[in-house]
Formats: structure tokens, C-alpha cells, sequence
């Protein structure tokens, strides 16, 4: 992707199921669990350059001594510094005690055996250190203390604020991470009251006798359901309980992903499946996802469970955790990728009038590679085809000459583009900045035969078009093709998200731009008019009743026509060559991701009712000139 979309969160969950000692004898250190989380987020670091900040529970902690610890730090280097800040805790500690997994039991901070992880990226304005997860609810009930993370963006905040507010509560922020927490929170002190009368009234029990008997039975599977009733987003969720319990819970449109492994010695759940492949040396099928609306529980006792806690409904895991967010070193999404690239052969020979003899492919580094695999081997593949029917065609006749003339046609693949600096935001004026922006690509001079050749080049996705303007074509155009065709492997982006990934706003998308000028060049403005009509008469009405009336807004021209008028509206001025812009079809993307039907970004189709709130919130803003997010 040209102009990188904003990544979202990512978690992972860790819970030792055997004494530190164990780990001691075996690994050779007891803080084999913190050197898993830190190899597990590392991993992960694309999915949040903001901060990270981990989380630790400590299962057998004396009374006055503290049981659950955090880290946070801000900025790209967040994880480098928490962790240096953790293992500084044991510099000044003898070697012998330092090898004496019962004495960190007792005694050193972060010696613990339930671990959780997040890595963050904002997708709600708001950024500090009083922002970066965990966050934590404190009390001296072990059993009261919750520590929440999690890939998530919650589409109504307002319902469930004033969900709270009618429960008496009085919030301290007005961010879904705030209100998730306290509504967790307030199910949780539920809960432990509830299990505390219950066996107070029963038994007669007091004290420690008393508190075991809490611990043992929380029932995390009501705090969970009663929470998240009227949740409405996408989310991965996990949360560690002082007393020693943790849990990820899915969300029920299975909207974001979470994986996990378990055995008799570990419990890991991740935001992806190769960095628990990696971190665990494990193969493909060891590591299984969860399901939508379930969650993976495991008690203070080390029992796993798998709880259903909401049905899953209108399930569409997303697409671009296919095309862009996740690793593409997972197996599913390599094939996936590359399968997105072969599926946009025949609209590529059309751009190119089937002149592959005079046509260079290449694609945008670094997230379009895998798709310009697949890319490639459809166009050998149909060379090979090209080939034998030229054979076949010329017969016994054949001669030398011409069989080597058919033979030494190719694909000619070169690396054109180059991704070469790194823009830095010290440079604050705007001019400055898109100088600067012009040039994070380069060019690879004669790779190309100047005014004879045309240039195909994949990417993944085209969201603004920003990029491809200020710096792709430019520095293309620099070598001279006849024509430049740039392909997306992902459909048109025309609606905003609202389930974990920064894209609000309406004017963002080259494809929405570009369909209102269609509009106003035809005379159509009417059609604008008529969908902010519709938009604003909804405005009010409960998100269950709002339709997505901006459908309409593309709804008088094909595909082709948005894609011809994206590239006019993207070609810089004193461009040479022809541009064409080629994008993959939503029918095919179904088809390379058939298990991730999750396409709102393209069709408009949103998951939850609060999508389509969302997406008339931004059409709103946009018409009345209004930056804010739809969210």
C-alpha cells in the first residue's frame, strides 16, 4: 500500500500452567513466560506503533505483597522499553537468588505466571501514556482487580456509557477503552459479591477459606455475557483477574482475529497464528482460531475452557487482515495473497491489449510482493498456453528458427519501484512534507524500453491515492513506458471503517471522490443532494434502523467508470504516458478469501448495526465540511 493505512491493536495472552520451577528446569530460566510475551509482541509489532504495554499476575502472592504488575510505554520503541524496565528490576539481584524460580516467585516483580500483551495503535484521537493498555481496575480483593487490552473499536460508546451512567456509575473518560473496562469491571464486582454471599451465607466461611471459594467459582462466562450484550464492534478482548484467571473473548461477527494454542505446559492466544508458530516452534494446524462470540477461559487451577458467550451473528471476518494487515508469512494468507493476484489476469491482458511481449510487471514494495507472485505465475502460466498454441498452430512444419522465437517468449518481471526513505515528521510544513513525500520511492532507470514498453504494477490497495500521485507516477513516468497501468489487489476502498482501523472519513477515498465528480460532471448533482437528504433524516434514529443510503452515490456507474475517472483525477500534471488504473473485482476477492467474507470497506455491507450509523455520520461530516471522525 502506498500510503500505509493505520494499523490496529494487537494482544497477546500467556498463562504458565506449570510451577516457575518447572520452567527453570527445563528452559533453564523461570522467566521463560516473559521471554515468550516479548519474542510474541515483537512479532506482532506491525500492528501498533503507538505504544505497548503488558500486564502481569502473580498466582500465589503473601497478603502485602503486590500480585499484578504493569509496563506501558509510548512511541515505535514501546516494546524495547518495557522491557528493558521489566529485566532492569533483577540487575542488582544475585545470580544464585536470581536463578531461584521459588525466591522470584515470592519476591520479584513480574515473576509471575499470567502474562498479557498489547501493542497499540489509536484509532480514536486520543494518545498519551494514560491511553496505552493494559488498563486496570485496583482493589485489595485479588479477585476484584482486572486488567483489560485488546484490537477493538466499539461503533456506540454512547449506549453504553449511558448504560453506565443508568447503573450509577460515573466514568472517568468517554473512550470505548474506559467504558469496556468499567463495564467489565462492574460484572466482575457483581459477580465476586454474588459468589461472596452465596458461600458466606452457606458455609459460613471467612477469610482466606472464604476468598478460595470466590476465586475458585467466578463465573467468567456471566461477567463476559452481561458485559458485552449490547456491545457493537469488532474486538478481540483480553483481560487477566487478580485472582489468578484470564480470558480473550471474540467478538460475534468474528470481525477481528485471535488464535490460540494450549498444552499441558502453556496457553497462548495472539492476534496471529505464525508468531505463535515462531515463538513455539509449532506447525499449522498445532494452532487453532476462536470462533466468533467465544472465548478461551483459563482458571486460577490451570482448567482451559471454551465458553460461547455470544451467538455469533452476521459472521465476516475482515478481508484486509487477508490483503494487508496481518503476516503475510502465514500460510493461508501467502496463498490467499498470491491467489488475489492470479485472479486479475484477464482484466491486466485487457489493459495491455495482450501485448505481454511488450509489458514489464513489477509491484509497489513491500506489502504487494506476495500478490505479484501470484500476479506473475498466471502470466507464465497463459504464456506457456500462448506458446503451445503457437506450436500447435504451426505444425510438423515447424522450424528451428521459429520454435526458438516461440520458446524465448517471456514474462519480464523487474523490481521498478524502490521504497527508498522513510518520511519523518520533524518537517512540519505542509509544502516541505509533500516534497518529501514525493520522494519515499525511487525508480529503477532503464528497466523499462522508453516509449516501447508499458508498466504494469500491483499493489494491494489504493486507499487516498495520495501517494500514487505525489510519487509513484511521477518517478514512473521518469522512465519513459508507453503506458502505466497500476492494479489494486483489493477492490475499490468507497466506505469507511469503524471496527479497529483509522479510515473515517469520506473524503479519504479516491473511489468516493471520484464518484462525485461523476456525479457533478453529468449533472447529477441530485443524487448527492437526495442521499444528504435521506442521511439527515436518519440522523437520529437508533442505529437498528439506519441504512446505508450512501450506496447510492455509486450506484449510477460501473466499476470501469470510477476506475477511469480515479485515474485521471490521480495522473500528475506533465505525465506522458497513458495511466489506467485495474482493480480486483469483489466476486474475486470472495474467492481468494472465501473463510473472510468481512468486505464492508468495498460493498458497503456492514457487519453490525453500528457500521451503517457510521458510515452516515461520515457522509454527513463530509457534506457539511466537517473533519471530525464518524466514530
Amino acid at each position: 500500500m502506498t500510503e500505509p493505512l493505520k494499523h490496529e491493536c494487537g494482544i497477546v495472552m500467556i498463562r504458565l500452567l506449570k510451577p516457575l520451577e518447572y520452567y527453570q528446569q527445563k528452559y533453564g530460566t523461570w522467566q521463560y513466560g516473559l521471554n515468550k510475551l516479548y519474542l510474541l509482541m515483537e512479532k506482532q509489532h506491525n500492528r501498533g506503533q503507538e505504544g505497548a504495554g503488558l500486564a502481569v499476575v502473580k498466582l500465589e502472592s503473601p497478603p502485602g505483597n503486590e500480585f499484578i504488575f504493569r509496563e506501558r510505554a509510548v512511541g515505535s520503541s514501546a516494546i524495547s522499553e518495557i522491557f528493558t524496565n521489566v529485566y532492569q528490576n533483577y540487575e542488582k539481584i544475585s545470580e544464585d537468588k536470581l536463578n531461584d524460580a521459588e525466591y522470584a516467585s515470592k519476591y520479584l516483580p513480574f515473576a509471575g505466571e499470567l502474562f498479557l500483551g498489547h501493542l497499540r495503535y489509536s484509532t480514536t484521537g486520543k494518545s498519551g501514556i494514560s491511553y496505552v493498555h493494559p488498563f486496570m481496575r485496583r482493589n485489595n480483593w485479588r479477585s476484584r482487580n482486572l486488567a483489560l487490552a485488546g484490537n477493538f473499536n466499539m461503533t456506540n460508546v454512547d449506549e453504553l456509557f449511558a448504560e453506565l451512567l443508568a447503573q450509577g456509575q460515573h466514568p472517568r473518560d468517554y473512550t470505548d477503552t474506559f467504558v469496556l473496562l468499567e463495564s467489565v469491571g462492574h460484572y466482575l464486582d457483581r459477580e465476586v459479591q454474588y459468589q461472596f454471599d452465596k458461600y458466606n451465607k452457606s458455609t459460613g466461611a471467612k477469610g482466606e477459606e472464604l476468598n478460595t471459594l470466590i476465586e475458585k467459582n467466578l463465573d467468567i462466562h456471566f461477567m463476559l455475557n452481561k458485559a458485552s450484550e449490547k456491545w457493537d464492534g469488532g474486538y478481540t478482548i483480553g483481560g487477566l483477574i487478580g485472582c489468578g484467571d484470564g480470558f480473550v473473548y471474540r467478538d460475534p461477527s468474528g470481525i477481528r482475529p485471535a488464535f490460540y494454542y494450549n498444552d499441558d505446559e502453556i496457553v497462548i492466544v495472539a492476534s496471529e497464528r505464525p508468531v505463535i508458530q515462531t515463538a513455539l516452534g509449532l506447525d499449522v494446524a498445532d494452532i487453532k482460531e476462536l470462533n466468533p462470540g467465544q472465548a478461551i477461559i483459563v482458571k486460577k487451577d490451570g482448567t482451559v475452557m471454551f465458553s460461547q458467550i455470544q451467538e455469533p451473528r452476521n459472521v465476516s471476518p475482515c478481508s484486509f487482515e487477508r490483503i494487508y494487515f496481518s503476516r503475510g508469512s502465514d500460510s493461508d494468507i501467502y496463498n490467499e495473497r498470491k491467489k488475489l493476484g492470479k485472479l486479475l489476469l484477464p482484466q491486466i491482458l485487457k489493459a495491455i491489449d495482450s501485448d505481454i511481449q511488450h509489458t514489464v510487471f513489477s509491484f509497489i514494495p513491500n506489502t504487494a510482493e506476495v500478490a505479484f507472485f501470484g500476479m506473475t505465475d498466471a502470466f507464465n502460466k497463459h504464456m506457456n498456453d500462448v506458446k503451445l498454441r503457437k506450436i500447435k498452430e504451426k505444425g510438423a512444419s515447424i522450424t528451428e528458427e521459429e520454435l526458438q522465437k516461440i520458446l524465448s517468449m517471456r514474462v519480464r518481471t523487474e523490481k521498478v519501484v524502490i521504497k527508498d526513505i522513510k518520511l519523518r515528521t520533524f518537517i512540519a510544513q505542509d509544502k516541505g512534507r509533500d516534497d518529501l513525500a514525493a520522494h519515499v520511492y525511487d525508480v529503477t532507470y532503464d528497466s523499462v524500453r522508453p516509449y516501447e514498453d508499458n508498466l504494469v504494477v500491483i499493489d494491494d490497495s489504493i486507499v487516498r491515492g495520495t501517494t500514487l500521485k505525489q510519487s509513484i507516477i511521477k518517478i514512473l513516468d521518469r522512465i519513459h513506458p508507453k503506458k502505466i497501468v497500476i492494479v489494486s489487489s483489493s477492490p475499490q476502498i468507497r466506505y469507511p471503517d469503524c471496527y479497529g482501523i483509522d479510515m473515517s472519513r469520506m473524503n479519504e477515498f479516491a473511489a468516493f471522490r471520484a464518484a462525485i465528480e461523476l456525479l457533478k460532471e453529468r449533472g447529477m448533482q441530485s443524487v448527492i443532494e437526495e442521499v444528504y437528504r435521506k442521511s439527515l433524516a436518519q440522523k437520529d434514529k437508533p442505529k437498528e434502523e439506519i441504512v446505508n443510503y450512501v450506496k447510492e452515490i455509486y450506484a449510477p456507474f460501473t466499476d470501469e467508470d470510477i476506475s477511469k475517472k480515479m485515474a485521471e483525477m490521480l495522473t500528475p500534471k506533465g505525465t506522458k504516458a497513458e495511466i489506467e488504473i485495474v482493480f480486483q473485482s469483489i466476486e474475486n476477492l470472495h474467492k481468494a478469501t472465501p473463510n473472510h467474507k468481512g468486505d464492508w470497506y468495498f460493498s458497503g455491507n456492514y457487519p453490525t448495526p453500528g457500521g451503517n450509523r457510521m458510515v452516515n455520520t461520515a457522509f454527513l461530516n463530509y457534506i457539511e465540511g466537517k473533519n471530525n471522525r464518524s466514530y
